[in-house]
């Protein structure tokens, strides 16, 4: 029963339904906060589907790793699985684009650009493995790409006139997501180096580092703090400060302990959970 459980959980993890799960949840909460209907459970949708089929993509193509890691050798075993969850998750995006979201073609082929873009240098092609020699912004790019398709996007699509409201819960989601970046690319330091790939967090010492997440740290915190009054209550607001110090509080083990469950579990679903904290306060 133990192996059954523990093979159903590593399935849910590796095969990236959590972390599409994760992104369709925080694009809900951006619908439920500032959405004047609440949140589009078609785009939501739309989200799981291509977040499915897109890091299916970037983990098929993902090589092996000098940190020990349970998720590789279960890659390599179920390759087939990442195939079909990015047919299934193209299929899926694709159904809910022409349905319902095609007169924002433009916005969404943003995102689509961004997110091949991200992958590309994985995939075994000499002129887009050059693209690791202008990877210096890679996790201020990959924050950005997760910032514009769970907040932007839902904000541009449900048709809310921009406010400064806006503009803060922007700030404070893409520097909630850049800490968790800073932690995965301070995990990864050693296989860029060696994929050639040129990182800000690959090339800065450990101090530098801790001084650049504290720095995010501060402006995530300053921006959540202004969005008290602009249209969030306190308890919003709290909601989703609690896990950006969670996030704080585990620095130093995450910078130590480089498990699979610490980094696709929990530092994976802190991205989402104040977005689940806050569909529970809705029930």
């Amino acid at each position: 029963m133990f192996s059954i459980l523990k093979s159903s959980w590593s399935f849910f993890i590796y095969s990236n339904l959590f972390i599409a799960g994760c992104a369709a949840l925080m694009t809900a909460q951006s619908g439920i906060l500032f959405g004047s209907g609440g949140y589009n459970p078609k785009l939501v949708l739309f989200v799981f589907f291509a977040t499915l089929s897109s890091y299916s993509f970037h983990w098929y193509f993902t090589g092996p790793s000098v940190i020990h890691s349970p998720r590789l050798l279960w890659l390599h075993q179920n390759k087939w699985v990442h195939v079909l969850f990015f047919f299934t998750g193209l299929a899926g995006s694709l159904f809910f684009f022409f349905e319902y979201f095609s007169a924002y073609w433009l916005w969404i082929a943003i995102a689509v650009v961004a997110t091949f873009l991200y992958s590309a240098p994985k995939i075994p092609n000499r002129h887009l493995q050059q693209l690791r020699k202008m990877a210096y912004g890679k996790t201020i790019f990959l924050a950005a790409v997760w910032t514009y398709v769970t907040t932007v996007l839902p904000f541009l699509i449900q048709a809310e006139s921009w406010s400064r409201a806006h503009t803060l819960f922007t700030i404070s989601r893409y520097f909630a997501v850049y800490m968790i970046c800073i932690l995965f690319d301070y995990r990864d330091r050693t296989d860029d180096k060696n994929a050639g790939i040129r990182s800000l967090i690959t090339y800065m010492e450990p101090t530098g580092i801790r001084r650049l997440f504290l720095f995010s740290f501060l402006i995530f915190i300053l921006s959540t703090l202004g969005l008290y009054g602009q249209r969030l209550s306190a308890e919003s607001v709290l909601l989703i400060l609690i896990p950006g110090f969670i996030v704080e509080g585990l620095y130093r083990r995450a910078t130590r302990d480089f498990s699979d469950m610490l980094y696709y579990f929990v530092l994976d679903g802190l991205m989402a959970f104040s977005a689940l904290l806050t569909l529970f306060t809705r029930i």
